[in-house]
């Protein structure tokens, strides 16, 4: 028997609690990036695909589901990731000069689950910034994601750093090698870097298989630097490595670095990053730069970022139950005016219609208006 009701797998109703808190969470989330500066956008849901992937490799192109324009005939995406549409609206729609900060919060959809909440419709919320390549727009960032996890009530907050240039640039001249070496980096196999880079010189292939191994504490960035060529590229990423870890420390954040880390390497294109906390079992929060993808929209701009999936937030974070009074659904100017009155200071007044005291709790009032020496009055439940 086929139940109409079923939703499809990894697709979840969001219920009035659990709604609530997200909602709750989004709004303060907003509210934290308009006082850094961050502007708030809206993209759309739909996008033809050659915008909506552009530049962001095949990995998104896995996940996004695509629909025929029954207008067009042509193919368009379901957006898996608001970011590529943020650097659009970056490069093409505003077409600003100086430093743009961008803020953004609404669904993906996504054609496997991933996450804490193992959803394939996360409830994605982010903030981007472009126009500017130095490190200090990295840090900007990156101390914006963790006063968000901690506007969100997470304690104990972790970030692990990647670097995408460093092993760009041990690759540059062997372009036939890099998928491969990538996909055995990213499971950390130096038996597998070794085979493929038996053909290389002595110095590129030690440094590839070093990185296998150069993940860890702070210590990890001077050991690369004894180990890894003295090339500018890759000195200038340790360097950056050093400055965003020394100000994230200064915020109770422990960190931690991984230079075989490769998360969205085609996307990413300098300092990567993801948080995690006590508790919870994958990464809060996900980020980095990524500064070639606004070519693709006719504009070269830096840009880094970071994203939140709401919904794995608040699995911990406290839900504040909101006053609310009982009114009885009754004619009466006076009454009416003291409803009024109340809805009007943000107080959230309920009718009882059936006025049947077994059916109260499922109106969540803890106040009622009563009828006391002529006047509407509010008093306890």
């Amino acid at each position: 028997m086929i139940h109409n009701w079923l939703l499809p797998e990894y697709i979840e109703d969001v219920l009035p609690v659990e709604a609530q808190r997200v909602e709750q969470l989004r709004r303060k989330l907003l509210d934290l990036f308009d006082v850094h500066g961050y502007q708030f956008v809206i993209p759309p849901l739909l996008e033809y695909t050659e915008s909506l992937m552009t530049g962001t490799g095949r990995e998104l192109d896995i996940a996004t589901f695509k629909v025929v324009d029954q207008l067009t005939g042509r193919l368009m995406g379901i957006r898996a990731d608001i970011t590529p549409q943020v650097a659009r609206i970056d490069a093409h729609m505003l077409g600003n000069h100086g430093v743009t900060r961008l803020c953004y919060a609404g669904s993906v959809l996504r054609t496997h689950p991933d996450g804490i909440a193992q959803t394939r419709e996360p409830l994605q919320i982010g903030a981007e910034l472009f126009g500017h390549a130095g490190v200090e727009s990295d840090i900007e960032v990156q101390l914006l994601m963790v006063k968000s996890l901690q506007v969100a009530e997470i304690a104990g907050i972790h970030v692990d750093f990647g670097h995408a240039a460093i092993f760009e640039a041990l690759v540059h001249d062997y372009p036939a090698l890099e998928q491969q070496l990538y996909k055995a980096l990213q499971i950390k196999d130096r038996t597998a870097v070794l085979a493929l880079t038996a053909n290389i010189d002595q110095k590129t292939r030690d440094a590839l298989c070093a990185l296998t191994t150069l993940n860890g504490g702070i210590e990890v960035l001077s050991k690369a630097k004894a180990i890894l060529p003295n090339s500018y590229t890759i000195l200038r990423a340790l360097e950056d490595l050093q400055k965003v870890s020394e100000a994230i420390t200064a915020k109770h954040v422990t960190v931690s670095f991984d230079l075989s880390e490769l998360r969205g390497y085609h996307y990413h294109s300098g300092i990567v990053f993801a948080a995690y906390a006590k508790g919870y079992s994958d990464a809060l929060a996900l980020g980095g730069r990524y500064d070639e993808i606004g070519i693709a929209f006719g504009r070269a701009r830096a840009a880094t970022g970071f994203s939140i999936d709401l919904r794995s937030l608040i699995q911990k974070t406290t839900y504040q139950q909101r006053d609310a009074v009982l009114a009885p659904a009754v004619s009466d100017k006076a009454l009416q005016l003291k409803v009024d009155e109340l809805r009007d200071n943000g107080i959230r007044v309920v009718q009882d219609f059936i006025s049947q005291v077994a059916h109260r709790a499922e109106l969540h009032c803890n106040r009622q208006l009563v009828l006391k020496d002529g006047q509407w009055q509010v008093l306890p439940l």
